[in-house]
């Protein structure tokens, strides 16, 4: 099964506030130099969907309301909506915060056939976070991902083993996760628009013609995906970036947001348990070129101030030649096998080698900040160098 979450950042904006229901909400970056991250049902009736500029979506749907993202709150709803589905199956892969797969193998003697179950679990997230999702049924994951889009929202859609290759023959192209767009153009320039012209043509053709990428379209037409249900992935980094509400050479302000990037990356990495060794700075220019400058640490780290003054200094190299548009960083080459070492002088945080380590003070702000928020929310408090900092400056 694959269970899509529906419209998700829209819905829990309409959810938390009863008086956008039935209307266009779009949540999207910041102010009018950001993008759609998601948009209501009634807003997508005018046109409006994700990854589309802010400004394009109020020429075309000017009455909706557009609001911010409120990521810990997803977040929260999506830890539970997790626990729902751990209570059906035990094989379950967070593909993202807002879809998941499940292998509802052998659960028919307690849930019933697999429609019953996937009518149960839409009840059952539904009682737990007043949200709708659709659920896709199919012998292999990618026909899963393809049939909860069927009948959206609060869809459920079944493709049965017998029904794979009719269901195929006539199933665009297009549709398959994975083909994008110059891959489809390429597809047209031979006819080929549907899994059952793909057919038409051997493997070895398609192997001859793309590659790795031709074997894939051949299975895939085929009803071919050996890929389980994985119930663990291995986190691989974390990041945190966003675009300025106006072009920026302030390097005081940019530090500001590499302060708010790395008290949400350290103050996840420490969640989970997650110590890193690379951070990446990245800067995008006004004219969309972007650069990225790396320092890797001979120790782990999910410290706060470590993180943010490793990319405080690569900022500071770095000659801005333009005004820049957006500012992030990111925490990766994760080992959590050493120790982050101490000072030995905890008055000093740059060690004689020049490089940057944590100090037992800045540990225990960490943990205390971390044991607040966890308490009361990330909103009750703040670090001193955020404190009056406004997210539209």
């Amino acid at each position: 099964m694959h269970l899509d979450m529906d419209a998700f950042f829209a819905s829990v904006e309409q959810l938390d506030n009863p008086e956008w229901r039935g209307k266009p909400v779009i949540v999207g970056g910041y102010g009018e130099r950001g993008v759609v991250c998601a948009a209501s049902y009634e807003a997508r009736k005018y046109g409006v969907h994700s990854a589309m500029p802010i400004v394009q979506a109020r020429k075309l749907c000017p009455h909706g309301i557009y609001t911010a993202t409120t990521r810990g709150r997803y977040l929260e709803l999506s830890r539970k909506v997790m626990d729902v589905l751990h209570s059906y199956s035990p094989v379950i892969e967070k593909a993202s915060i807002d879809e998941a797969y499940i292998d509802a193998t052998g659960t028919e003697h307690l849930f019933g056939s697999p429609l019953e179950l996937a009518t149960s679990m839409k009840k059952g997230i539904y009682d737990s976070v007043g949200l709708t999702c659709s659920i896709g049924i199919a012998p292999v994951k990618f026909l899963a991902k393809i049939a909860s889009d069927y009948n959206k929202p609060n869809g459920l859609y079944a493709i049965f083993e017998n029904e794979v290759a009719s269901f195929l023959a006539e199933l665009p192209v297009r549709k398959i996760p994975g083909v994008g767009k110059k891959f489809v153009s390429k597809l047209d320039e031979l006819g080929v628009t549907t899994c059952g012209q793909v057919l038409e043509y051997s493997a070895e053709f398609w192997e001859r013609r793309f590659g790795k990428s031709g074997i894939a379209l051949w299975q895939r037409a085929s009803g071919i995906d050996d890929r389980e249900v994985e119930t663990a992935t291995e986190a691989k980094s974390e990041s945190a970036e966003n675009t300025l509400h106006k072009d920026t050479l302030d390097k005081a302000l940019l530090k500001k947001w590499l302060m708010r990037h790395a008290d949400r990356v350290g103050q996840n990495q420490r969640k989970y348990g997650l110590k890193g060794r690379t951070i990446t700075l990245k800067v995008k220019y006004s004219d969309f070129q972007s650069l990225t400058r790396s320092k890797t640490l001979p120790d782990p780290t999910n410290t706060t101030d470590v993180i943010y003054q490793v990319a405080a200094d690569l900022l500071d190299a770095i000659d801005l030649v333009k005004p820049v548009r957006l500012i992030g960083l990111g925490l990766s080459n994760y080992d959590n096998s050493g120790v982050e070492q101490l000072n030995m002088l905890d008055h000093m945080q740059h060690g004689c080698s020049g490089v940057i380590r944590a100090t037992e003070q800045q540990r225990r702000l960490d943990k205390a900040l971390d044991a607040v928020r966890n308490k009361f929310g990330n909103k009750a408090i703040c670090r001193g160098s955020l404190f009056k900092f406004k997210e539209d400056d």
